[in-house]
């Protein structure tokens, strides 16, 4: 079993992952890590985890772990992926790993002199709803590709929220625009070669609260909007020629509706319906991540791609204060 310890007692962490991790059959927790023991030893008690530590430090110099899963305020993301890489553990870091793609490259330095595995924990890649959507594509199930169209968004103005606090990397676009981006990377392998784009900030917090962008692919667009001040929503639709995929609850599975996509025919005379149940990508996610560090074949978020992610949002950034269009 590979032995993670979490660094932070953070919602994320506590709520999905280590729930997941600790249903998992390759990997278990093994330690919670806080600056705060107190706090460290009750999220340890609550999920019978063995050791808690009150710095990361000490955790990172313990032999009780073999890897780390980081789900810290994004601004602290670069710090902490590299003394865990530094430490010789692998690294399971949250979305987004870093606030500028050339921040990523002290990442991949860092991974490739202590021969450690450091990915990026975007878990909608090993989900099966993804993965069939990526089949279906491939397939040429909708004919030629020409649209992919997308949503992602929810309502929070909480001021204590690290989301709405722009020095801990807070923002729509780093905290949402990122699964957009992904999927449709994801399931095409195709990189964007520009976009337009314009963004809303909050007057108040200073974050970027709304977003909407349009995507040249090439041979296909992506157009999506992110906020985090209008009702929840999420979907995203491949349109192709011949038909079209409709992804039910993209990202947040079971939270914003069921598992499921919609694949109709072109002139809507005949559809299919793709159910999948309780599919746990968090857990899918961490034993994926345990196969890959142990060297095993396996598909995970290599650092590479999240530079080409995160590289993505910049150009978002940079073509909201211009009009046209924007070279990624």
């Amino acid at each position: 079993m590979l032995r993670f310890g979490i660094i932070s007692t953070a919602r994320i962490g506590e709520e999905l992952v280590v729930p997941a991790i600790q249903d998992a059959t390759n990997c278990v927790v093994s330690a919670i890590a806080s600056r705060d023991l107190s706090r460290a030893r009750a999220m340890a008690d609550r999920f019978s985890v063995p050791h808690a530590f009150g710095s990361y430090e000490e955790m990172l110099a313990s032999d009780k772990i073999d890897a780390v899963y980081i789900p810290l305020p994004t601004s602290q993301h670069v710090e902490w992926t590299i003394k865990a890489a530094d430490a010789g553990k692998h690294v399971l870091c949250e979305k987004p790993i870093a606030l500028a793609a050339h921040e990523i490259d002290s990442l991949i330095a860092a991974r490739d002199r202590n021969k450690v595995l450091v990915t990026e924990a975007y878990m909608v890649t090993y989900s099966p709803v993804w993965k069939k959507v990526r089949s279906l594509l491939q397939e040429g199930a909708i004919g030629k590709l020409r649209h992919v169209q997308g949503a992602f968004t929810y309502f929070n103005r909480d001021p204590g929220n690290m989301r709405n606090i722009p020095a801990l990397g807070g923002g729509g676009l780093p905290d949402i625009g990122v699964y957009p981006t992904i999927s449709t990377r994801f399931v095409t392998g195709k990189e964007p070669l520009r976009v337009q784009a314009t963004t809303d900030r909050d007057p108040e917090f200073g974050t970027d609260i709304y977003s909407s962008v349009r995507a040249d692919f090439g041979d296909f667009e992506l157009s999506f909007y992110i906020s985090t001040q209008l009702a929840a929503r999420q979907v995203m639709v491949f349109h192709g020629d011949q038909g079209y995929i409709e992804v039910k609850s993209p990202f947040n599975a079971n939270r914003y509706g069921a598992e499921e996509l919609e694949l109709t025919n072109q002139n809507h005379a005949h559809s299919q319906l793709f159910r999948f149940q309780d599919c746990r990508q968090y857990k899918l996610e961490a034993e994926a991540f345990t196969r890959a560090a142990r060297g095993e074949k396996e598909e995970v978020v290599t650092l590479e791609s999240s530079k080409n992610n995160q590289k993505f949002i910049d150009a978002v950034y940079r073509a909201s204060e211009k009009t046209g269009w924007e070279t990624v």
